[in-house]
């Protein structure tokens, strides 16, 4: 099914939580350099001020990104895409270059009221641990909770 029909049918709610997940083009492990991850980190918090959202957990792999969003104001569709957008750019300035950052669309799943949050937090956050990358969650330095 292509990303324009899954589109069809999005529907994003203020006040929702969604689990998000998005890549790199070509899955490109871009974040392994750490002056890149820092930056895109970075951008969290004012990404949050400029979309009127709130990341409530994340992480950043080095060649994706996984976060439990909250709405506020936005749509997700554009909530999300301005963060990929930003971060794009920025990254580019950085490497001197310019180019495609992120892979087309992303995928995204709503919360029910009866899921746990505090396990899809914890599912999040273990993904380096998960991959063999770190045995430690506190030895990953790119990854946020407000939950744990």
């Amino acid at each position: 099914m292509s990303y324009h029909a899954l589109q069809k049918g999005r529907f994003s709610q203020p006040q929702q939580e969604y689990f998000i997940t998005f890549c790199c083009a070509r899955r490109t492990p871009l974040f392994l350099c750490p002056q890149l991850a820092q930056l895109f980190c970075s951008s969290i918090a004012y990404h949050e001020q400029t979309a009127c959202c709130r990341w409530l957990t994340w992480v950043l792999m080095p060649d994706h990104f996984h976060g439990l969003l909250m709405l506020q104001k936005h749509d997700l569709s554009s909530c999300v895409q301005h963060l990929k957008g930003f971060t794009a750019k920025q990254i580019n300035q950085n490497l001197g270059k310019g180019g495609r950052i992120w892979q087309r669309g992303f995928y995204d799943h709503a919360l029910r009221s009866e899921e746990h949050r505090l396990g899809i937090a914890r599912y999040i956050v273990a993904n380096p641990i998960r991959k063999g990358i770190v045995s430690r969650i506190q030895d990953y330095p790119y990854w946020d909770s407000v939950y744990l």
